[in-house]
């Protein structure tokens, strides 16, 4: 199964996390940006993150989420994954370790995800949420051809409380050219991601969808 999901761009490949990425799951986990935009625990240990694996797994064999450990060159780089599949829609989640931050790693594994998704998986609809506020992951996620739909008061957990939430779309006909967001800063230059439109993303194995979770 984690073969068949396997995804690869230029720079990265994609694939389900492992036992083998607890140990850099953990440390990039204990970035205080992670901490603070996710809904990961705080303080985050060792321990979370096996559960977290294995969290993948479970959910990723029951067909609910799908989530997968982005690597460079170098060893592991963020998660992305797509959860709360069914009825042909997903939600679009994702954190970049520290170190690999403004390399474009986020915009590259977020456009193989998607491609996937509208692909492969024929979803009809991706949702973007994120703590109001969260301007980074909004740049990325507009990046991506998401349309920004609006405020949700109290409308996320990502720490000990509620917080306003915002919330995007992308649904299999737009176009995803990038577009104003009325919470952002009108766009200077985009990200430079390089689609490959109408032409299938490389996918090791038989199309699937499947397991788990990250904001």
């Amino acid at each position: 199964m984690r073969d068949a999901l396997m995804l690869r761009t230029a720079r990265l490949t994609l694939t389900p996390p492992t036992e083998d990425d607890v140990e850099a799951i953990h440390l990039a986990c204990q970035d205080t940006e992670v901490q603070r935009w996710t809904n990961v625990p705080s303080p985050y240990t060792r321990e979370d993150a096996e559960q977290f694996v294995v969290l993948c797994a479970e959910r990723r064999s029951a067909g609910e989420e799908i989530t997968w450990a982005i690597h460079d060159a170098e060893g592991l780089v963020g998660m992305i994954g797509l959860h709360r599949i069914g009825d042909g829609s997903a939600e679009l989640g994702y954190w970049i370790s520290a170190d690999a931050r403004g390399r474009g790693y986020g915009a590259e594994a977020g456009c193989a995800v998607v491609d996937f998704a509208l692909g492969p998986m024929r979803l009809e609809r991706i949702e973007w949420h994120a703590v109001a506020g969260n301007e980074p992951s909004a740049r990325l996620a507009r990046s991506l051809g998401f349309r920004f739909e609006g405020t949700r008061r109290r409308g996320i957990r990502a720490s000990a409380e509620r917080e306003d939430a915002w919330i995007a779309g992308l649904v299999a006909s737009d176009d995803r050219s990038p577009v104003e967001w009325p919470v952002l800063e009108p766009r200077t230059a985009s990200l430079s991601i390089r689609r490959r439109r109408r032409r299938p993303i490389r996918v090791s194995g038989p199309r699937t969808a499947a397991s788990s979770a990250l904001r």
